[in-house]
């Protein structure tokens, strides 16, 4: 049976998560796990993360899941989710906290105050909160298997302040606007990771989930 761990650190929505994956997909064994072991013993992993980096990256540390984790995204498929995604690059602004270093790439706060332009003229200001909450389009800028079945620019959730700017553009997969665009989604061999989330974003975040579960890099 294919087993997928939900890395649970202490920082994140893992619940949720669990919920969301059993629904798309329940022929799989789903595993809330806080023991590196479990991890180890998986056949794939999601790594999710929510609050602020600092809290994530020391809550990882102190939990004995960092090298499970590490471990994971060098030899099976992984879907890091929110500040999962941003804990695979080197550095976050928030704190100017080192990160796992899995990609190279820096987590950018959005600069503020952020605005959308309204009107045939693109003269009508619209003053864009921070943090971005809400539905959002995302634009498939590469095709990958985990895309499948979700139409191009489809709406998913967001809940965040900062978001990935990797070093490799060849790692994004998936952009999105919010003022300046975005990336939202990379990709690289066994890794899939995305700053939304699927388990909040209805039918195109549970097909995400279920591909996930197809998915053999």
């Amino acid at each position: 049976m294919n087993t997928i761990a939900i890395v649970d650190y202490g920082m994140g929505n893992f619940h949720s998560v669990a919920r969301a994956l059993q629904a798309a997909a329940p022929d799989a064994d789903i595993k809330i796990c806080n023991k590196p072991e479990d991890i180890d013993r998986a056949s794939r992993v999601v790594f999710p993360g929510q609050g602020a980096m600092r809290d994530c990256m020391r809550t990882l540390n102190e939990s004995g899941l960092r090298e499970a984790v590490v471990r994971a995204a060098h030899n099976k498929p992984l879907l890091g989710v929110c500040v999962g995604e941003q804990m695979l690059f080197s550095q976050s602004e928030e704190g100017n906290v080192p990160c796992l270093d899995i990609f190279p790439g820096k987590v950018k706060r959005f600069a503020g105050p952020q605005y959308a332009s309204h009107g045939q003229s693109g003269q009508e200001q619209e003053l864009l909160k921070v943090p971005h909450m809400g539905w959002n389009r995302v634009e498939q800028v590469q095709a990958h298997a985990l895309w499948a079945g979700i139409p191009d620019h489809s709406h998913f959730y967001f809940v965040h302040s900062y978001y990935v700017e990797p070093e490799d553009p060849a790692l994004t997969v998936g952009v999105s606007h919010y003022g300046v665009g975005f990336t939202c989604a990379i990709a690289a061999a066994n890794i899939f990771a995305i700053q939304f989330h699927p388990e909040k974003s209805a039918s195109h975040g549970l097909r995400l989930y279920r591909n996930f579960v197809d998915w053999n890099p």
